[in-house]
């Protein structure tokens, strides 16, 4: 694995797997399984596959997690939580099986982790100015209340820790 993928936690190849002795590369996972360990519905995990993030086997009609959707399914949480859309995810992925040294994954990964980054501070920006606004409009309606003799009520958000 290169370092750029073990230090983002998202250039990690998914067929590594786990440590041998922690879940075994062989084992295999229920949906039910993986919802739980991931904190997700079996309908997510479907709609995953729906979109072609994942493809379990099958053993009838149940669908057989192997290790290697688990690892994905790990990498689809990751990038979810760091904001990432499905089609980047999956265009991640995808990158990730075609090229054996990761090189135009890590050229996606960070052209999209740098767009997200730039949102952010734009949404940061904007959170802190309507903060700053806020607190404008909370200070002249004390002066209000003072100059009135008016006592403030406080509300329960005052009043807790």
């Amino acid at each position: 694995m290169s370092q750029p993928a073990r230090l983002m936690g998202l250039g990690a190849r998914d067929d590594a797997g786990p440590e041998p002795d922690a879940e075994g590369a062989g084992r295999s996972f229920a949906i039910g399984e993986l919802a739980d360990e991931f904190g997700l519905t079996h309908r997510t995990i479907r709609h995953y596959e729906d979109e072609g993030l994942l493809a379990p086997e099958r053993d009838g009609t149940a669908r057989v997690y192997g290790h290697r959707d688990r690892a994905r399914l790990a990498l689809i949480c990751r990038g979810k939580r760091l904001g990432f859309s499905l089609a980047e995810i999956k265009e991640f992925l995808t990158l990730y099986d075609a090229d054996e040294i990761q090189k135009e994954q890590m050229r996606f990964m960070q052209r999209i982790a740098r767009r997200r980054i730039a949102d952010l501070e734009r949404q940061l920006q904007d959170v802190q100015q309507t903060l700053g606004e806020l607190r404008i409009i909370d200070t002249q309606i004390s002066d209000h209340f003072r100059k009135n003799g008016i006592t403030e009520t406080p509300t329960t958000e005052d009043t807790q820790p």
